[in-house]
């Protein structure tokens, strides 16, 4: 089994920007740099046969290379925080991009992904983090702003889980965004 995503890398020189937000939240997992990236489609756990085929639905979404700009941060959970986040600038493009991968997902056979689209780079997962103290860190990096940058390629991930650690995860296949 393989458990997968669709991601838009986020590039390196954005790295040093994200890992200034990570302080002063209680409860705060924060993710290395490495773990940066922004979700278009979560898949869940595969067989090796459902990613050969999710591999090539993916393979034949077609979208233009777009700007990516992030803009502010906020978390997601109404009455307890479960993760913070630096916001991305929604584009058409963007949106598409994820549409497809949702579109490839129902072709292969998978649930709806219920949740709304909100585009978005993980900086931490919280445990028992205070929601008067998420509100604090988020009103105190509103006004965080980096890019734009170039998306011209995106990745279908496989997250690894070791306990006691930040998830690793490694590009299993790339995609070139082209029009």
């Amino acid at each position: 089994m393989y458990r997968l995503f669709a991601a838009l890398p986020v590039p390196e020189d954005l790295h040093d920007g994200l890992l200034a937000l990570q302080d002063d939240l209680p409860g705060a997992s924060w993710r290395p740099a490495e773990n940066f990236h922004i979700t278009l489609r979560f898949f869940g756990d595969l067989s090796h046969a459902e990613a050969r085929d999710l591999d090539e639905l993916l393979g034949e979404i077609r979208c233009r290379p777009f700007e990516i700009s992030l803009e502010g941060t906020g978390w997601f959970g109404r009455r307890e925080p479960t993760a913070v986040w630096a916001r991305v600038r929604e584009s058409d493009e963007l949106r598409s991009l994820s549409a497809q991968c949702e579109r490839a997902a129902r072709r292969l056979g998978l649930d709806p992904d219920r949740r709304p689209f909100t585009p978005h780079v993980t900086l931490a997962y919280c445990h028992a983090t205070p929601l008067d103290d998420a509100r604090r860190w988020t009103e105190k990096h509103h006004a965080y702003h980096a890019g734009p940058f170039w998306a011209d390629a995106f990745h279908l991930y496989s997250s690894h889980s070791s306990k006691g650690r930040p998830s690793r995860y490694e590009a299993e296949a790339d995609y070139v965004l082209e029009a």
